[in-house]
């Protein structure tokens, strides 16, 4: 069997993307569009399918290398060939029969087919070669996002593609993501253009692509045979179509910058376009240095320069109403270094920001008498060993939070995007802050308030597992009504998260402390836990916040009350 070289495919514009995780070891038998390996840009993160069935015979890179489209990847031993070599074998076997047969089939139909005589060759040919068809290529599953941007568009009508080819660009509020073709062929016309919207299975494009031939070609008898007379005079004049499809797409190019410009749409890439989102720049009013007026950073940057310089304005930049921040030159001061963000770091700092802008956030402090919690949870050491399960204070804290948001269900809520509603939630799952060497991120526990302590702590330290080896799926890290944060472990006294909107709490735990308490005339040293409750003010009024804080504080003092 032939050893062949799997390599990295189209990766559109992006360059030194990380392998950050390998899916299969050496011998290990994969099939056609098993993944192999994930890879993750600054964009998003991608899995890296098997083009073809075989085994794998020895890997080229390991986790942390940076790869480019065409480097070689693994060593591939094809299992198919053989059986592509008979079907070869029988096809050559079957064309030799055909062309007897059609030998004869002339000799006595002559007299028989003097008006036609070239139709029946003509539709067996057809028929081994395949024949052509217009697909409708759609957008393929974007993993539950909806009306996700078009921010560029690789081809162009006269196009010719291969499959895996990257036909489009999109950009949700998470990332972006290339389209990448899922046949060879050429495209007839485009469906969408930049600045669409789109959701899965939205059309994209026609694409006229061949299909093998197979039994089911000459099914189709007579019909096929008046396909054969459509379709030949397009077949000769198609190299000439596509000449004159490369020139007009040449031309629609520079008609296309221009109608960006006139249309309020930008030529940018999804980094250019974060940045802008950030500094509060209208992209439309930076003229573009790049290849089809692409802006890039730097346009940007001197865009903010100029405006910096020039005379000061009412506004704010960009009419965003947030005055950006000027970069300054630190290296005048001393060494500097510029570390690029990871991916995750740039979408925790793009909903950080988001939420601090837009929540009316307002906190609430309390602390409480965890000295009994305490002593129960050392009591437990035995059990917990035989479980298996390490028992922290977190998941009492959990089991202590699901009871108050049942009481409390203002809490529970989250404000429509119209302001006239509340949403309310008759389900308690609740989101816990985990810090990785990535980053931040909030794996959801759910319905909290079904569970007892043993199943809560086993999840959570599922989810902690899974988080600090980047494996948290999309689903685990959605849903959440409210939010913990914790760091108690780490210390301080206070601190105050923010809001995760569309939640409208969030509770911030700190490190315990031994105090001097006062109970039956005397001061008697007790464990108290410091806690504060941050709240979106629209949808939660003062005093609902200070009867939670204090209503949890009272189940934290006495566990006891989580079985009433």
């Amino acid at each position: 069997m032939p050893v062949e070289s799997i390599k990295v495919p189209d990766l559109g514009d992006t360059k030194d993307v990380e392998v950050i995780e390998i899916l299969v070891k050496e011998g290990d038998s994969v099939q056609e569009n098993d993944s192999l390996l994930v890879l993750e840009s600054d964009k998003a993160a991608m899995e890296i399918p098997s083009p073809r069935s075989g085994v794998i015979k020895k890997i080229i890179v390991k986790v942390g290398d940076e790869v480019n489209k065409g480097d070689e990847i693994f060593s591939f031993e094809v299992e198919e060939s053989e059986q592509a070599e008979d079907t070869s074998d029988k096809g050559s076997s079957a064309d030799a029969k055909k062309e007897k047969a059609d030998t004869k089939t002339d000799k006595n139909s002559d007299k028989k087919s003097e008006q036609k005589p070239e139709q029946k060759p003509e539709q067996k040919s057809e028929g081994k070669t395949g024949e052509k068809s217009v697909e409708l290529i759609r957008v393929p599953d974007i993993g539950g996002d909806s009306d996700v941007e078009v921010i560029e568009i690789h081809v162009a009508e006269g196009d010719e593609v291969k499959a895996e080819d990257t036909l489009m660009t999109l950009e949700s509020d998470k990332a972006a993501m290339d389209v990448p073709s899922p046949a060879s062929g050429i495209v007839k016309s485009l469906k969408i253009k930049v600045g669409d919207k789109v959701s899965k299975d939205s059309p994209i494009l026609e694409m006229e692509v061949v299909s093998s031939s197979d039994g089911s070609a000459a099914a189709s008898g007579g019909d096929t045979a008046a396909k054969a007379e459509k379709d030949e005079p397009a077949q000769e004049s198609d190299s000439a179509k596509l000449d004159d499809k490369r020139l007009a797409k040449k031309q629609a190019e520079f008609a296309e910058t221009a109608s960006q410009r006139t249309d309020s749409k930008v030529y940018a890439g999804p980094a250019v376009r974060k940045l802008a989102r950030e500094l509060g720049v209208d992209l439309t009013l930076v003229e573009g240095s790049g290849n089809k007026g692409r802006v890039q950073k730097e346009d940007l940057q001197n865009f903010v320069k100029s405006r910096l310089q020039g005379p000061a304005t009412a506004g704010a930049a960009g009419g965003s109403g947030i005055p950006a921040i000027p970069d300054i030159d630190f290296s005048q001061f001393g060494e500097v270094e510029e570390k690029p963000m990871s991916k995750l770091h740039k979408v925790t700092a793009a909903n950080m920001h988001r939420n601090w802008l837009n929540v009316p956030a307002v906190a609430q402090f309390n602390e409480a008498d965890v000295t009994g919690l305490e002593e129960f949870r050392n009591a437990q050491r035995k059990e917990s060993d035989k479980r298996g399960v390490k028992l922290t204070p977190l998941p009492f804290m959990l089991k202590a939070c699901a009871k108050v948001l049942d009481e409390y269900k203002q809490f529970n809520v989250s404000l429509h995007s119209s302001g006239e509603t509340l949403i309310q939630k008759k389900y308690i799952h609740i989101g816990v802050a985990v810090a990785t060497e990535a980053g931040l991120v909030v794996p959801v526990i759910r319905n909290v308030d079904q569970k007892n302590i043993w199943q809560i702590a086993a999840e959570l330290t599922e989810m902690t597992d899974k988080a600090k080896n980047r494996r948290l799926s999309k689903e685990d890290m959605q849903g959440a009504c409210f939010t913990i944060s914790s760091l108690g472990a780490i210390g301080g006294t206070s601190f105050t998260p923010i809001v995760n909107a569309p939640e409208v709490g969030i509770l911030g735990i700190s490190k315990t402390q031994v105090k001097p308490v006062y109970i039956n005339n005397e001061f008697v040293p007790r464990q108290m836990l410091p806690f504060v409750l941050c709240y979106d003010h629209r949808a939660v009024n003062g005093v609902d916040a200070g009867l939670f804080v204090t209503r949890l504080a009272e189940i934290l003092s006495d566990i006891r009350l989580l079985m009433m």
